[in-house]
């Protein structure tokens, strides 16, 4: 019966992931280039034996042994992004710029310590400063596709247009002012998407291993990426998860009810 305690915990902890993650995509259906999250199981027993990369024997076959067949809970195997392409909206400003396909916009991110370091995102909704430089809505430079593929975040890779100017930008990211070309845009990709996570402020980091190539999407200049979650499919399971963790709750309640019983009335001398 205690078992069946934990197993029951188990079920209402994962289904309570579940939901942070699915509450965190409905928050942000509205954030230009986000990438939706999912969170997936695993039985106690296989994460037991992946963490001691034994899989001779798990904790339930010796559970099985000596007291039968015994469900040992769930676990939260993986929370994992969704990198599927969002819709596009068209808002006809100048320097909101989309990307269709597989890439990532390149950044100058300046953090709390003043220190400039290189990041990723989807969010097109650039603006231009007083000198030129094109930056995020939140400030920080655009990089130029050298400085991008170099993942450098210094100010060479910086792009400065002539703010008094017409701008166009093409497919493949070249900023054209006067029929000239002023700059290009950095469209990188990563050979490997287990080495990108999520920095915050709808940016991406590169972790350890993971290798920068070029990105091969097209530029959509007047138009921005929206948030790929799908609000309805979020609903139906939420209520999913919901009903799931109801489930749950009443597996607890009734093996409180059984060990109180047990405690109370059986073997009771009268």
């Amino acid at each position: 019966m205690v078992k069946g305690l934990y197993t029951a915990y188990t079920g209402m902890i994962n289904q309570m992931k579940r939901l942070d993650t699915m509450t965190n995509n409905l928050a942000n259906s509205d954030t230009n280039g986000y990438k939706s999250e999912f969170a997936t199981s695993q039985s106690f027993d296989d994460v037991l034996a992946y963490k001691v990369k034994d899989q001779s024997e798990s904790l339930r076959g010796y559970a099985m042994h000596y007291e039968g067949d015994i469900s040992l809970g769930v676990k939260i195997g993986e929370v994992y992004t969704d990198y599927s392409q969002g819709s596009l909206k068209e808002t006809g400003n100048t320097y909101d710029v989309a990307l269709g396909g597989n890439g990532f916009f390149a950044i100058s991110f300046t953090n709390a310590a003043g220190e400039q370091q290189f990041k990723l995102t989807r969010d097109g909704a650039f603006t231009v400063d007083d000198d030129g430089y094109l930056r995020t809505k939140d400030g920080d430079y655009v990089l130029n596709q050298q400085a991008a593929l170099a993942g450098d975040a210094s100010a060479a890779g910086y792009i400065q247009v002539d703010p008094n100017l017409p701008v166009t930008i093409d497919r493949a990211g070249t900023i054209w002012q006067n029929e000239q070309i002023v700059g290009n845009i950095g469209c990188v990709d990563v050979d490997d998407y287990d080495y990108i996570e999520k920095y915050g402020e709808n940016m991406y980091q590169i972790v350890d291993g993971g290798n920068i190539v070029a990105g091969e999407a097209n530029f959509y200049q007047g138009y921005l990426e929206m948030s790929n979650t799908q609000v309805v499919n979020n609903m139906v399971d939420m209520i999913a998860i919901y009903r799931a963790y109801e489930s749950n709750q009443r597996v607890e309640t009734a093996m409180d009810d059984m060990l109180e019983k047990a405690v109370n009335q059986v073997g009771r001398v009268s």
